[in-house]
């Protein structure tokens, strides 16, 4: 008779299930954020019906509420996830420079590009930005500490040099000067790659000394 097989440690059922349950969370939230960027990118921000985002992933209208109590959280929550990739993406190829403001200046760039590839996806996102929904403040920290972590990297590669001053303050502004480029490009009052540039300009003035 062969031997009966026990459960791992740390592996007993219970365990497995708030596992699994864990996975079908995160894998629904992908679903959900994913169709509100489908619409957004189809229509723009008025595209983003919760009842259509519902529908298109597949999940109930109110498991969709349970999750995102406003489509202005869901489409932060689309924008918090871009930040967090393209963070992972420059953490992989590293931004290119000889002084902080250089690498940031180059890091800052290629992320306006990777917006400026989906500018109804981004205005509709840049239009929750704005949204004064209280429950949205905690996804809007998320892009702004994702915003920080990228650009502290940027920075922290320069180890031979001196330690930048007030980095937290420099990235509130960076993250003020991004979001009044942002709003002027969506809005058509600029082309692209001058927000890439503006930012280039905010760098320089800010890191250089």
């Amino acid at each position: 008779m062969g031997a009966t097989l026990s459960p791992a440690a740390g592996s007993s059922p219970g365990r497995r299930s708030g596992g699994n349950r864990a996975a079908e969370t995160a894998a629904r939230r992908r679903r959900l954020i994913e169709a509100a960027v489908a619409l957004a990118g189809e229509g723009g921000y008025d595209a983003v019906q919760m009842r259509d985002v519902a529908s298109r992933a597949e999940v109930a209208l109110g498991t969709l509420y349970r999750h995102y109590s406003s489509k202005d959280q869901l489409l932060l929550a689309a924008m918090a996830a871009q930040a967090d990739a393209l963070r992972g993406r420059l953490e992989q190829r590293p931004p290119r420079g000889d002084t902080p403001a250089e690498r940031v200046a180059e890091g800052l760039r290629r992320a306006c590009t990777a917006l400026e590839r989906q500018p109804t996806v981004t205005a509709a996102m840049v239009t929750a930005m704005s949204s004064t929904d209280g429950d949205a403040a905690p996804v809007k920290q998320a892009v702004q500490d994702s915003l920080r972590m990228m650009i502290a990297g940027a920075v922290g590669d320069d180890a031979a040099g001196d330690p930048v001053e007030d980095l937290d303050a420099i990235v509130k502004v960076l993250g003020h000067v991004w979001f009044a480029a942002l709003a002027f490009w969506v809005g058509g009052m600029t082309e692209s790659g001058v927000m890439a540039d503006d930012l280039e300009r905010a760098a320089h003035l800010l890191l250089d000394h």
